[in-house]
């Protein structure tokens, strides 16, 4: 399986990059090593000081400029098959002005959110009379909505973190620290397919109440709720991010009430997902089943977030945002609930918009697992 969409595909992109340049009124799109480049031209090309930059014209055809020494890299790449123009520089070279070189000098640049402040700085010094902009607001409409064959690859995603959390049990035993189960779930996460871990959170009793707690050496003792939340990128470099809920035995009765709660409200916010449903009434899908059991207080944060070569990228399902869904467009469903000083709960699926009503790429039971 290619890790990178077919050429036909990426020079689409490119394209309609340049159409959504022109139509922000933009001169130019300058990419920088990230989560953008990788969607453009399928580049996954390293961070580093030396500067790579894809320009976009919005009139004329793109151009990357990458230092000599990372020439080969570029042209094993999807760079090499798409034949984009490929210009070098040397080490005693200034790339930003070759960069400058290439654009209007009083032009609008929208540069990617992610590029580093150091090369930001650069660029306005080497083009002094250019406005910069945000590329994210150009890109966004691309990225937003994902293709059949991105969806495909977020069941993939999907699936993958699916047979780690169905192992998950065996490791969660009294007596073991989060940070010895966090070793076993990020070697599976690796074994099942993803080329890296991205994060793996055991909040095992108090630390589940803290939703981006990760790992300590904290010993899991008998009855401990534990909240798992584990994700990774696959090669093509789509993501996965699931979150299930365990106990070490059985739980305090507290804790079983208010989970009957979240997985209520979990399910609620899934079944509301629809082409035309607001960001935030699935939001409050979730949020009104938790208020109205007495526990608002202690859901904390967003329903969801949107994934896809980012883990976290739009949409956000949060309360003010009224953009409408539509077909394409994946995020997290994962309201939570935490007791602070007691344990906390969270349930996550990834949920794709389909034409009539939303997916779930992921399919472990969401019922409390008691191990």
């Amino acid at each position: 399986m290619s890790t990178h969409p077919p050429a036909s595909d990426l020079a689409d992109r490119l394209a309609r990059a340049r159409d959504a340049a022109r139509a922000h009124e933009v001169d130019a799109l300058l990419v920088t090593p990230g989560p953008d480049l990788r969607y453009l031209v399928g580049y996954d090309a390293i961070p580093l000081e030396r500067l790579t930059c894809l320009v976009v014209p919005a009139d004329g055809d793109p151009v990357i400029v990458v230092p000599g020494l990372e020439k080969p890299a570029a042209v094993a790449s999807p760079v090499g098959e798409l034949g984009l123009e490929l210009l070098t520089w040397g080490e005693t070279d200034d790339p930003y002005a070759l960069v400058a070189s290439l654009v209007p000098e009083s032009g609008v640049l929208a540069l990617d959110n992610h590029m580093w402040a150091e090369k930001v700085l650069r660029l306005r010094d080497a083009l002094p009379h250019a406005s910069q902009t945000l590329a994210g607001s150009v890109l966004r409409d691309l990225r937003i909505r994902k293709t059949a064959d991105e969806v495909e690859a977020l069941r993939r995603a999907g699936a993958a973190i699916d047979r780690v959390h169905a192992q998950v049990p065996q490791w969660l035993r009294s007596g073991r620290t989060e940070r010895e189960v966090g070793r076993d779930i990020a070697d599976a996460i690796i074994a099942e397919g993803h080329a890296t871990v991205d994060f793996v959170i055991v909040g095992s009793g108090p630390n589940g109440a803290s939703p981006h707690h990760e790992l300590s050496d904290r010993v899991i003792e008998q009855g401990d709720p534990v909240v798992v939340d584990i994700g990774g990128t696959m090669p093509d470099g789509y993501c996965s991010d699931e979150t299930r809920t365990y106990s070490v035995g059985e739980p305090p009765e507290e804790f079983a009430a208010y989970y009957a709660v979240l997985l209520e409200a979990q399910e609620a916010a899934c079944a509301f997902v629809r082409p035309g449903a607001s960001c935030e009434a699935v939001d409050a899908a979730a949020r009104s089943v938790i208020e109205t059991a007495g526990y608002g207080d202690y859901f904390v944060h967003r329903t969801g977030h949107g994934i896809g070569l980012e883990t976290h990228e739009e949409p956000y399902i949060v309360s003010g945002n009224t953009e409408e869904l539509e077909p394409g467009m994946a995020f997290s469903i994962e309201p939570g609930i935490y007791l602070p000083g007691k344990h906390g709960a969270r349930i996550e699926d990834i949920v794709v918009c389909g034409e009539t009503a939303g997916e779930r790429v992921n399919l472990r039971p969401r019922e409390l697992v008691v191990v």
